[in-house]
């Protein structure tokens, strides 16, 4: 698993832009860097999970890009869809078919100029969880939470998939690794 290696590199498909995670036991340093966006936040609602089926895990994920939206399904039933952002022009989210690689609870971002790093959390760069999809065997793409919820239907990342913190963690407890992610 990635997560029990000392150090993993982060990248995007389109780009030299190096994102380190360091983790140990499913904690991380991760990075995704992007400006801020002026563009006007899409409002966007998450469906609700009933609590009776928060113990029914998804067998499948679909990111439609145009739709900008992350679905959830068990067999052909819709559990769960969340607004998400995707990769900006240049650093397009990669399409194709994926598998769920790498889950780190409350990621800490390292900042690729200077090496800070920030702590995990609701405030750091990757929020609250970390839902990884794409490798090359060194550079890695996937879900992840983020404090700057406002730009959720928008394309702004290096790549990733950015979600509200709340989501991402509702996406975490329905998906394990080795369950499929279409992006379309």
């Amino acid at each position: 698993m990635f997560f029990n290696r000392s150090l993993l590199t982060i990248a995007v498909l389109s780009g030299s832009l190096l994102l380190p995670i360091v983790g140990i036991a499913r904690n991380a340093i991760a990075e995704e860097v992007s400006p801020e966006m002026t563009a006007p936040a899409v409002q966007q609602e998450a469906v609700a999970i009933p609590s009776e089926t928060n113990q029914v895990l998804a067998t499948r994920l679909v990111l439609n890009l145009k739709e900008r939206r992350v679905y959830a399904y068990q067999d052909d039933k819709v559990l769960a869809s969340y607004p998400v952002a995707i990769g900006k022009k240049g650093w397009e989210t990669p399409k194709g078919n994926f598998t769920v690689m790498q889950m780190v609870e409350n990621p800490k971002w390292k900042n690729p100029w200077n090496g800070r790093i920030s702590a995990p959390g609701p405030n750091s760069p990757l929020g609250e969880r970390w839902i990884g999809f794409w490798t090359n065997g060194k550079n890695h793409i996937g879900f992840h939470g983020t404090p700057g919820e406002h730009v959720m239907g928008q394309a702004v990342s290096h790549g990733c998939v950015r979600m509200r913190n709340r989501d991402v963690k509702a996406l975490y407890e329905l998906v394990k690794t080795g369950i499929p992610v279409i992006v379309q």
